[in-house]
């Protein structure tokens, strides 16, 4: 018996096989699954476990939404924007509270991210309570890397929750564990600590990283009058312009601080506003600040 293969089917095949050799070089490795139908990979980085959903069609310029602690909460907006083309991320760092350990596992998370699997640079950052904790103390060392902040009702001063040293509840368990994890002697450290998420904002000011905040009025275990009314009220201080808050009066369950996602599209959208890499927008040059100052100048106008 003899087989023919035609020169037009060989080639089909040769490219087939590129195809897939090509689509294995560029995927995730690790354990395989399904994620509301789209491809989820599990694997770990030194040791702690990791996650990413990937789309069908990534989005130009591969963006991607880092959830930084409970990420099936509020999983609707990751559904949205795994649609739009969207990676979904996730490093397990949740007991570590946004400690300095934390963050070093995050910068060998966000470098295997964009360096090996080419994600775009600059990444949504989505926080829920206490992962806002992660997400302003990794935006405060590297700005650079943030295209925007999505929190819901998050921790913006561990005084408050854990520490409970205001009108929230607090947990004395993980107050004390919190204490380890920063490497703290007492208690009087960890009040006097000054790089909590409300401390030491001018990066973010400076770079002018738009943010939203979710948050409920009867919040007991995060009170927002104690975390993101101070965080707002601090940033705008020092010239920070783009930063929304959507109030919901009431929280119905967990003290108030858990609230149902009715409008997903809200988080979404704002988002896809601030990662939309598929353009650039032209910049021309002119004569520099010089025109201006002579316009500025001569019209006292500008």
């Amino acid at each position: 018996m003899k087989f023919q293969i035609h020169s037009r089917s060989c080639c089909s095949l040769l490219l087939l096989f590129s195809s897939v050799l090509a689509l294995c070089a560029e995927g995730f490795e690790g354990t395989q699954s399904q994620w509301k139908g789209y491809a989820k990979t599990s694997f770990s980085v030194e040791g702690k476990a990791c996650f990413v959903v990937e789309p069908k069609i990534a989005a130009d310029g591969k963006p991607w939404v880092w959830r930084a602690r409970f990420p099936g909460f509020h999983s609707e907006i990751d559904q949205l924007l795994l649609a739009e083309g969207y990676h979904v991320a996730h490093i397990n760092t949740g007991g570590m509270l946004g400690s300095p350990a934390a963050l070093k596992l995050w910068e060998s998370f966000y470098g295997l991210l964009t360096e090996e699997h080419e994600l775009n640079a600059k990444v949504a950052l989505y926080g829920v309570s206490r992962g806002g904790l992660f997400v302003y103390r990794w935006a405060k060392q590297h700005p650079e890397t943030v295209a925007c902040i999505y929190n819901d009702t998050p921790v913006c001063d561990f005084k408050s929750w854990p520490g409970g040293k205001g009108k929230g509840l607090g947990d004395a368990k993980t107050w004390e564990h919190l204490w380890r994890q920063y490497g703290f002697s007492s208690e009087a450290e960890a009040l006097a600590y000054d790089d909590n998420p409300i401390d030491r904002l001018a990066p973010i000011a400076a770079a002018q990283i738009p943010i939203m905040h979710i948050v409920t009025e009867n919040d007991e275990v995060v009170p927002p009058v104690e975390n993101t009314y101070v965080l707002k009220k601090n940033l705008e201080a020092l010239g920070h312009r783009v930063f929304h808050v959507v109030s919901l009066d009431i929280g119905p369950r967990l003290h108030g601080h858990h609230f149902d996602l009715t409008h997903p599209e809200i988080g979404a959208d704002f988002i896809k506003m601030h990662t939309d890499f598929s353009e650039t927008l032209p910049i021309y040059l002119r004569s520099g600040l010089e025109n201006s100052r002579f316009v500025f100048e001569s019209t006292k106008q500008g």
